[in-house]
């Protein structure tokens, strides 16, 4: 045998891989959903009260604007599947996290987006893991 045989490198994708790059992009549908929402909320197309840019508070300003440019953001990298793509969801996540969690008097109580936000970093880890792990017993 040939050095070219036994470096052959393999292009078919894991089974493992496959799934990983559809729940990057199922969770890049999600935050472009958010991202749109945010928007929603900016434009003052939103039905609630004090849901218009020029009247929310401060806080709410900041926190709004800042999630609807990053999260489309996020989408665009995780749907791509480029490596900042989780990055700046991560930002997104932790941004929602600490708002709902961290300031629940300022922006209330939404534990099913922090949970949700949680559910999607643990399956994120879990699936980066076993891509890991297979691509490690692939190389030998």
């Amino acid at each position: 045998m040939n050095d070219g045989a036994q470096n052959r490198v393999v292009l078919e994708s894991s089974t493992a891989e496959l799934t990983f790059e559809w729940f990057q992009r199922i969770v890049a549908v999600y935050c472009l959903g958010f991202g749109v929402l945010y928007w929603i909320r900016l434009i003052g197309f939103y039905p609630g009260p004090l849901w218009r840019f020029d009247l929310m508070p401060v806080h709410w300003q900041l926190a709004a604007a800042t999630l609807a440019v990053f999260f489309p953001f996020a989408a665009a990298g995780l749907w791509m599947l480029a490596s900042w793509g989780p990055v700046i969801w991560f930002i997104c996540a932790l941004t929602e996290t600490i708002m709902y969690a961290g300031y629940p008097q300022l922006f209330g109580e939404r534990w099913a987006i922090v949970a949700t936000h949680a559910a999607v970093a643990a399956v994120y880890i879990a699936l980066r893991l076993v891509v890991h792990i297979q691509r490690r017993r692939r190389r030998g």
